[in-house]
């Protein structure tokens, strides 16, 4: 004699709700009391949910995407005697059970079955209970179940909020494990490659990186709204700056320069400089120290091409200039063989051209190290993102005075911030600490630059 069972979410602990991550059976499964149904997740950890009832399932109540609380209904079992037992029966024993119970009466049995042969679709179960799924695509993900990927829960609701399928993922962890760090490279390739596969997917199938549609709102409805086009350039520095950010991995060391006696030096020059025309900004000395420390450290004076790093001669510095079209980066041709003056001149004679949207392509091309400065705007810091090919690109924000300890007392000292973005596949962060403090020592003392 059999009977309709429904087998629920437990006692699962303080947790409210907790989402399902995982299914561990199918419609028309042969299950035991206490085999693993469903994985859930918690903000803390992850579960498994077991059969508090043996038997043949019949309807699923739940799918990947659902948020489930204690006595949530998960499925339907019909039981039997054998299957109601408390005793796990072993492997061999259950692969017999299974056609055991049909056999008593074929003919009855028979019309049943083939009756529910479509029910396995999880969309009517779904639709009874009233709810959605954000990922119920991958509900039907051709994984064996007994072969899921290999990740944490913090990994998991990653690749979740991404969109990420992780039975796509090739993990890099201890025995394949799959890292926070191997979804964001998944990331990266697919929409490097426009939505294909990564290159060495030996996944069957060839899908490509899901995620999202972008929403589609009525602004009109809310308000009153007006549409304006983007400017060309915003329109070729977004898709640029798109390209990089996802391209690169990017990573950002953060420190302060002292610029105090150098605020002072700029000072004097342009009081000694005002009956000529030059003003002296801070960005000059920066370009000069720059330099000094890409001759230092040449790996961040370099371009990747394919499996080898080019590394330059030349130091060509790029510098973020606005516009009211948007940002623009000219190019200081040979700054190594320019002063401090000639440097401020052809800084401000760009920014202007810049300006007025008379910029030449030549004139911002084949630059080597960018510098983002927002010194005169505010901030204490920023991560700024790299101008491909250059490895590197350094941010600098509003300078400010600060208590600094000299070994007997504070000293009122002027600190200027200063955040460095680099590439990490060419860079370490060992590298671009020294770069920093390399950099902030010779701000600090700019007599450094002619040692």
């Amino acid at each position: 004699m059999s009977s309709t069972v429904e087998i629920k979410v437990p006692d699962i602990g303080d947790f409210d709700e907790v989402d399902v991550i995982e299914i561990l059976v199918a419609v028309g499964d042969t299950i035991a009391a206490e085999q693993s149904l469903i994985t859930v997740e918690s903000d803390k950890a992850s579960m498994e949910i077991p059969a508090s009832q043996g038997g043949v399932v019949k309807t699923l109540k739940v799918k990947v995407g659902d948020k489930v609380a204690e006595g949530a209904v998960i499925l339907e079992v019909e039981a039997d005697e054998a299957a109601a037992a408390p005793a796990e029966p072993a492997p061999a024993a259950k692969a017999e059970a299974a056609p055991a119970a049909p056999a008593a009466a074929p003919e009855e049995t028979t019309a049943p079955a083939a009756a529910a042969a479509p029910a396995p679709a999880p969309a009517p179960a779904a639709g009874a209970s009233g709810r959605t799924s954000p990922t119920a695509a991958y509900a039907e993900a051709e994984v064996p179940l007994r072969n899921l990927p290999h990740a944490s829960p913090s990994v998991r609701k990653f690749a979740r909020e991404l969109g990420v399928n992780l039975a796509q993922v090739t993990g890099s962890g201890a025995k394949n494990r799959i890292t926070a760090d191997d979804v964001r490279a998944y990331v990266k390739q697919a929409l490097a490659t426009g939505g294909a596969s990564p290159v060495g997917s030996t996944l069957p199938g060839g899908e490509g990186f899901s995620v999202l549609g972008w929403p589609k709102v009525d602004f009109a409805k809310f308000g009153e709204i007006e549409a304006r086009p983007l400017s060309r350039i915003k329109k070729i520095s977004g898709a640029n700056l798109h390209r990089n950010w996802v391209m690169i991995p990017h990573v950002t060391n953060n420190d302060v320069a002292d610029i105090t006696d150098l605020e002072a030096l700029r000072q004097q020059l342009n009081a000694e400089n005002k009956k000529a025309g030059i003003k002296v900004t801070m960005l000059a000395f920066l370009v000069k120290a720059v330099v000094a420390a890409l001759k230092k450290f040449p790996d961040f004076n370099a371009s990747l091409d394919g499996d080898n790093l080019v590394l330059k001669h030349y130091y060509h510095i790029g510098f973020a200039a606005d516009t009211p079209n948007g940002l623009v980066v000219p190019v200081i041709r040979d700054a190594d063989k320019k002063g401090v003056l000639e440097i401020a001149t052809e800084t401000s004679e760009l920014a202007a051209l810049a300006r007025d949207g008379k910029l030449s392509p030549a004139q911002m091309q084949g630059g080597c190290f960018s510098i983002s400065s927002l010194g005169g705007i505010g901030g204490t810091d920023f991560t700024p993102i790299i101008n491909a090919p250059e490895v590197a690109i350094l941010g600098v924000s509003r300078s400010s005075m600060q208590p600094v300890w000299d070994g007997k007392a504070f000293q009122p000292r002027l600190m200027l911030p200063l955040s460095l973005s680099y590439d990490h596949r060419v860079i370490d962060g060992a590298a671009a600490a020294r770069f920093n403090a390399y950099l902030g020592g010779l701000l600090a003392d700019f007599r450094r630059i002619i040692l």
